[in-house]
Order: C-alpha cells, then structure tokens, then sequence
C-alpha cells in the first residue's frame, strides 16, 4: 500500500514554505487492486471489479475525484456480487477518501465505519490500522480533537505490529496535526520529526515533502508568536 500525496514535488515545497497560514498537509492512502494481491483468474466480474478500482485510484491521483467516485462505486457493486470482502472494504475505504477530499466528511466518516467493520471481521490488520487513521483525519479536520488522537492512537500500535512503516509515518503525520491544531507545537513537531524518519528510510519523497510542510507551518506559527 503507497500513501499518496497529490504528488507535491519538494520544490512546490520549498515555494509554499514561503506562504503564511498554509493548513497541513494530509497524506492520503489509496488501495489499488495490485495492493489486494487478488488474481483475475475465474469470476470475470472480479477482474472488472480490480480493472476498476485501479482505474479509480488513478484518476483520483490525476486529480478527477468525480470519475474516480463513479469508478470505485461500479467496483464496490462487483466486488459485493462475488463476495470480495477485502475487495469491499479497500473500495469502501477509497469512497471515503473521495469523500473527505471533496469535503463530504460525514459521507467519508460512514463509508470509512463500513470499511472498518469489514476489515476487523476478515482479520484484515493493516487495513484496519489505515481507516482507523482515516476516522481520526477526518475527526481532526472537524476540530474533534480527542476523537481524532483516540482513533489515531488505536491505529499507530497496529502499523507497527504488522511491518506498515508508511502506514506509520501517515498516522504519527496525523497526531502532528492534531497536536499543531490544539497549539501544542514542539509535541507536533516531536510526531513530523518520526514520520519524516520513516517516510526518509523507505523513500518516499512525496511524504518527506509533506513533511517539511507541516514543519514549516508551525515553525511560521511559531515565529508569529515570537
């Protein structure tokens, strides 16, 4: 599974680190069918159901989240048919995502609550510690701040039980965040510095862009009340 940014490069980076008031960045997981590690041999329902997920997350990336809604529904009611419950929840967990993005946040909170029932009944627990992350996003983008650290803080244990080093990285991102927004900014900047860590010794650029965002919203803040 590959966390994914709207592919923010580090110099657009080092451009809005210039700006004031920026908000943090989120992170934002996709699953695409690859991830699932499903075959496509058998039911063809199945593979259209993949081929359509996969197209979702795409045209998400490309920045088409109404195409890619429209997708990850027709991939939900295949998946549903031939009974994929993983397949259901990584769809289901995807909506969610489209959902927050475009600003529906009770929407992305219902089909997230759908993805996480399904994930902890198939014993699905990386997926399970990613939409608990999620949950806690959205609380956090809401201003339910103890909500928020409550669900983020039941997924930070799970990622690092099951090896998700990104699935890590995005969650400590997330208590950053919250942290920032109660104005606690050196526990903030104690969670970006780990996830920066991590996101630095897989390689993922995107997310150690972010990072350095995030820092240098509240390194700004801070220097505001200085």
């Amino acid at each position: 599974m590959h966390p994914s940014l709207r592919l923010l490069s580090l110099t657009t980076t080092i451009v809005l680190l210039s700006l004031a008031g920026l908000p943090s960045l989120e992170l934002q997981p996709f699953v695409s069918s690859s991830a699932l590690g499903q075959t496509t041999k058998g039911d063809s329902r199945q593979a259209e159901a993949e081929r359509l997920l996969e197209e979702g997350v795409q045209l998400y990336r490309q920045s088409q989240p109404t195409e890619a809604l429209s997708r990850f529904q027709k991939a939900l009611e295949l998946y549903r048919v031939v009974k994929d419950r993983r397949g259901e929840a990584a769809t289901l967990n995807n909506i969610g995502n489209v959902y927050d993005d475009l600003g529906e946040k009770q929407k992305a909170l219902d089909y997230y609550n759908q993805a996480l029932l399904i994930r902890q009944a198939v014993g699905d627990r990386e997926g399970e510690a990613t939409t608990l992350s999620n949950i806690g996003k959205v609380y956090s983008k809401l201003g339910q701040n103890q909500k928020a650290l409550a669900y983020l803080n039941q997924s930070l244990p799970i990622s690092r039980a099951v090896g998700n080093r990104e699935g890590e990285a995005f969650t400590l991102n997330g208590i950053g965040n919250v942290y920032s927004g109660l104005g606690e900014k050196q526990k903030a900047l104690e969670y970006y510095d780990k996830a920066l860590s991590i996101y630095r010794a897989v390689g993922d650029r995107a997310g150690e862009a972010a990072i350095f965002h995030n820092m240098g919203v509240v390194y700004d803040d801070l220097g505001q009340k200085q």
